[in-house]
């Protein structure tokens, strides 16, 4: 599903270069379920924000689902994230002024589906992920694991190959983050890839691989 070979990732500020990734070789199968742990700095979100085709890389491959990730334009970069990648982050990036419902249907949105058949998809998600009462509901009006479920809907509607989730248990208490990621585990058991970057090693546990990047370099993969 993923292969990446040799991706190095480097930041110019001024005068200043800043050498973030160093040469990273990745494979991940389809539904395998992986976490990624770090240091701050190390490289982590970096590496996530190139799997979601959200940053570019100076030197190396990377290959989704077989397609190379290079030289894409922005617009087909945008087609490649609706239809293949799904995204679930610690601060939820919900649009404030959009209720739940209308916050799940967006991506369906940019792929021309009309009004009234996307919230009823919306609707499913939402009911799935047991908040189907609060769809009419603005993000300030939900709870931290509520405001999670939608974006995990919301990561879900548009059957993504793999979901790429930033310490999507970041901002939650202990209970909430288990009752979180037992939902991406079933989420993960009909096959979706997913990749976790997290700091909590009882988050981490739970995935079936641990990868470990020190100074830009994976370091250590261990089996859970």
């Amino acid at each position: 599903m993923i292969r990446i070979r040799n991706i190095h990732k480097s930041y110019t500020t001024g005068q200043n270069s800043l050498h973030v990734l160093k040469g990273i070789d990745l494979n991940v199968e389809q539904g395998d379920m992986i976490s990624v742990m770090g240091a701050s700095g190390s490289g982590k979100s970096t590496l996530l924000n190139i799997l979601g085709i959200l940053d570019t890389y100076d030197q190396g491959e990377y290959l989704l689902n077989g397609l190379k990730m290079n030289k894409l334009s922005e617009k087909k970069a945008a087609q490649l994230r609706n239809k293949m990648l799904g995204f679930v982050f610690q601060s939820f990036n919900l649009i404030s002024f959009k209720n739940a419902m209308e916050n799940v249907a967006m991506p369906l949105y940019y792929q021309n589906v009309k009004r009234k058949k996307r919230n009823l998809i919306a609707m499913e998600y939402l009911d799935r992920m047991g908040i189907g009462d609060w769809a009419h509901h603005l993000p300030s009006e939900l709870s931290g694991g509520q405001k999670q479920r939608v974006a995990i809907a919301r990561a879900m509607i548009t059957n993504p190959k793999v979901i790429l989730a930033d310490e999507p248990t970041g901002a939650l208490d202990s209970v909430t983050s288990l009752e979180v990621m037992d939902q991406l585990q079933e989420i993960n058991k009909e096959g979706i890839t997913m990749i976790i970057v997290t700091h909590e090693h009882d988050i981490a546990a739970r995935t079936r691989k641990t990868i470990r990047i020190t100074d830009g370099m994976i370091t250590d993969i261990v089996n859970n």
